[in-house]
This record gives structure tokens, C-alpha cells and sequence, in this order.
């Protein structure tokens, strides 16, 4: 199997069940670009066959993927970040168009190659600020450059998979989540880490937009769904589409929502509202119909959201209290398994 990206704070979650439940795995990725980070906390290299390579370098990574001969490809590898991408632009669409198109490009001389999932976000439908859920049939586009740079990411991977996969019997399926929160994330302008840094540090948090809406989920949510349409992926061709993934509409919830759970469940800390008009432009009301998946994979949202928030602030409470990152994440994988069969 091959992953990409999995230095990120999704990748390393998906790379430890991964291995847990042996697969063996060949993984490329950057460094991790926080400090800390969950790649390095929970020790994820010394798990699987680590390459540290930018996916933007081609004859690198077709080179790899020769080698390696992946039957099953996960592609999270991306630039993520909303507001960075107003920062730097083309660093943005070369990793997030061009780097896709050199992992379909490799794997279209791959003749092992099965099933490819290719995670973009919720953020690739031209955002109308209206009150009803995105299906996948929604038109494409991207305000800011990173939402603009996913919604390309779709348009390359129609494009090869009708160019060259189709023909091939290689199922190629694009996952479109939500909003997603968990331990382990240190990235810069998301809430949660935000509010864990400040409050850890006795700081005030400083919240911009407050109303914003988004369809929030526990990481390990989406990552699950991942893995259904990677394992329906290998036989069953009417997968390779897109897909939407997120929480059941209802469970939508503001900025001020989520960060009024996150710190009761935390214990303590000071919050200052802004107005909703600091810094760039930013979608302020985006959710998901996530119809398709529950009818045609039996994938649906597991935890309401605040337990999925009660989770996560857990997660970084028992690490600062002496836990390891892997254990943790062990711990709430296995409890994610445990009430996913209680669901159904």
C-alpha cells in the first residue's frame, strides 16, 4: 500500500491504524511542518517503510512507485491550510494540482496498481453561502487559493481517471470531508490547536470569525471512510467518484459553538470574539450532504460532536499528563471500533 503525506496530522493517525491492523505500508511525505507533531510523538517511522520526498518531484516518486509496485493508494499529501494559502499561492496549486497529477501520472505506468483514493476537502464546491448541504453534483470552484487548488484537484483526477484508469479497471474515487478535529494537531489558524496552545499557555484565545459554520467531525471519522472506499474501490467500479464525508447536517455548528464545548471540556481558559472581519476572505456557513455515503457505502457519523470534542481535548490533557501520542491514538481508534459496531 502506498500513503501519501503521512508526516500530516490526518496521515500520521491513518498510518498508525494502518499498521495496526497489518498493512504494510510505503509512505512519502515532506518533514512535518509543526512542532511538535504527531509523526514524530508517536514514533510513526519506525512503523512503516518511510520516504521523505516532495510529491512536486516527479522522477522521484515515479521512481518509488516503481519499485514499490502499490496495489492500493492513499493520497492525503497536500498543502491544507486556508490561510497560507493566501500567503503563497503557487506553492499551493503545485503541491495540490500539479503534485496529484504526478501521483496519477506515476500510477498510470503502474501495473499493480488497483484501487486510489484521493482525499480533497469540503471546502471544493463554489460556495454560495446558502442554507441547504453541498451534494457532489454541486459545482466546483474556490474563493481562496487552497479551496480553488482542491477544486482542480478534482477536475485532474476526472480527467485520468477517464484518460487512462477506466480503461485500466483501476477504480479512482475522491474523498470530500469535512471540518476535521482530533489530538495530535499543532497546525497553525485551525480552533482546536489555537485554543489548546493559548489555553495551555494561561493566553487568551482570539477567535475571528465566531459564526462561521462547518461540518465538524472527529478525525477519525473520515479516515475510516477512507478505508471503506479503498476496500470498495478494489472490486467495485461504481465507486470511483467523488464522495462526500462529514457529520449528519444537524451537527453543523459554529466556531462559537464548538469553541464553547471545547472549553468546558477543557476545564479553563479566556476567549476574545472577533468580528468576523480580521484577515482574508474565509466561506462563513458550508455543510455537507452526506446522503451518498450512508445509502451506497454504510458510512455515517459516529460521534456527535461533542463527544467528539470532549475527545479531543482529552487527548491533549493525557498527553500532557504523561501518555504517549500512540497510545492515545490507539485508545481512541479502538474506542471509535467499539461504538461503530454499536451504530451499525
Amino acid at each position: 500500500m502506498l500513503l501519501t503525506g503521512h508526516t500530516g496530522f490526518k496521515g500520521a493517525w491513518l498510518a498508525q491504524w494502518l499498521v495496526s491492523m497489518g498493512a504494510n505500508v510505503t509512505a512519502v511525505a515532506l518533514k512535518p511542518n509543526t512542532e511538535p507533531n504527531i509523526f514524530t510523538l508517536a514514533k510513526v517511522s519506525t512503523h512503516l517503510a518511510h520516504h521523505e520526498l516532495d510529491i512536486c518531484d516527479a522522477p522521484k516518486l515515479a521512481a518509488i512507485v516503481q519499485q514499490m509496485q502499490p496495489e492500493i493508494v492513499l493520497h492525503l499529501a497536500a498543502q491544507a491550510l486556508v490561510r497560507e494559502s493566501y500567503s503563497d499561492p503557487l506553492r499551493t496549486f503545485s503541491v495540490n494540482v500539479i503534485g496529484t497529477a504526478n501521483v496519477l501520472d506515476a500510477l498510470r505506468h503502474c501495473d499493480s496498481v488497483r484501487s486510489i483514493v484521493v482525499v480533497t476537502t469540503d471546502k471544493v464546491y463554489a460556495n454560495q453561502e446558502w442554507p441547504w448541504p453541498y451534494r457532489e453534483t454541486d459545482r466546483l470552484g474556490g474563493h481562496d487559493p487552497y479551496s480553488a487548488s482542491k477544486a482542480g484537484t478534482e477536475i485532474v483526477v476526472a480527467s485520468y481517471r477517464a484518460s487512462y484508469f477506466a480503461a485500466k479497471g483501476v477504480n479512482v474515487a475522491t474523498a470530500r470531508a469535512g471540518n476535521v478535529i482530533g489530538g495530535g494537531d499543532w497546525s497553525a489558524d485551525r480552533i482546536i490547536p489555537d485554543a489548546v496552545r493559548a489555553w495551555s499557555a494561561n493566553e487568551t484565545l482570539q477567535v475571528r470569525r465566531p459564526q462561521a459554520v462547518r461540518p465538524w467531525q472527529h478525525v477519525i471519522e473520515p479516515l475510516c471512510a477512507y478505508l471503506v472506499l479503498a476496500e470498495r474501490a478494489w472490486s467495485d467500479k461504481s465507486v470511483a467518484q467523488a464522495w462526500n464525508f462529514g457529520p449528519q447536517t444537524h451537527e453543523a455548528a459554529t466556531v462559537r459553538e464548538v469553541v464553547g464545548m471545547a472549553h468546558v471540556a477543557f476545564g479553563h481558559g479566556q476567549v476574545q470574539w472577533g468580528d468576523g472581519k480580521e484577515g482574508p476572505h474565509e466561506a462563513g456557513l458550508l455543510t455537507l450532504d452526506t446522503s451518498l455515503a450512508k445509502s451506497q457505502l454504510g458510512v455515517q457519523s459516529v460521534f456527535p460532536l461533542k463527544d467528539a470534542i470532549g475527545m479531543t481535548m482529552r487527548w491533549y490533557r493525557d498527553l500532557q499528563a504523561g501518555q504517549t501520542a500512540a497510545e492515545l491514538c490507539e485508545r481512541d481508534i479502538a474506542y471509535f471500533i467499539k461504538q461503530a459496531s454499536a451504530v451499525g
